[in-house]
């Protein structure tokens, strides 16, 4: 019999940790007003996969992989944060009538929408340790050897709760697609591009102060 009360807790943490307004919700926001939901939903996807992936590391109590991703931990900071104002900018001057924003989920957008939202989660070692501490201390989902079939399962239903996440987000701000002039979505891309480099220059001066101090 599956353990209910570990896969509840799995979607649980899983729509916790993807909650958090940052610029991966500025992304998927922005994909589906810009191309619809399906485009929205799938870059919200590439997050739910790398939520997943730490989920993994937490759950499998994979001390390597995590001690690797500690130790690299500027590094990924700075690569995520590089990564968030190159996007911003390309945003930013982003122009609705351009194909790169045509109002049509082709691969090659999905593609690159999982990639971006993907890349900026795996790049956050602090979603990693906020796994471990929240696996820690939700009702002791993770012991120091957990079974591979427990663990697995776990990790599961944290990507079906990010991926929830996701669904819902999306399904929300498509209700408001149909109104979405041309003129909305110069805005759109404009704020969205402008909030998006913040969050990379945030993240670039927070790693610059703490490598001087």
């Amino acid at each position: 019999m599956p353990d209910w009360y570990l896969i509840l807790n799995g979607v649980l943490i899983g729509i916790v940790v993807a909650a958090p307004i940052g610029p991966v919700n500025l992304i998927c926001i922005r994909r589906t007003l810009a191309y619809g939901r399906t485009n929205g939903f799938v870059s919200g996807l590439g997050a739910a996969v790398g939520d997943a992936l730490f989920a993994a590391v937490a759950a499998f109590g994979l001390t390597a992989a995590s001690s690797l991703v500690v130790t690299f931990d500027d590094v990924l900071q700075a690569v995520g944060g590089v990564f968030l104002v190159g996007l911003g900018i390309h945003t930013f001057l982003s122009k609705p009538d351009d194909t790169d924003t045509v109002r049509t989920s082709t691969r090659s957008n999905l593609i690159a929408a999982v990639l971006a939202t993907f890349m900026l989660t795996i790049t956050n070692p602090a979603t990693m340790l906020g796994f471990v501490a929240i696996f820690g201390g939700v009702g002791g989902l993770v012991t120091t050897e957990p079974g591979l079939i427990t663990a697995a399962l776990l990790v599961v239903a944290v990507f079906i709760g990010s991926a929830l996440w996701w669904l819902g987000v999306t399904m929300t701000v498509g209700l408001l697609r149909g109104g979405m002039t041309e003129q909305h979505l110069f805005m759109i891309n404009r704020v969205s591009g402008a909030l998006i480099v913040l969050f990379g220059v945030f993240i670039l001066g927070r790693l610059i102060v703490n490598l001087v101090g």
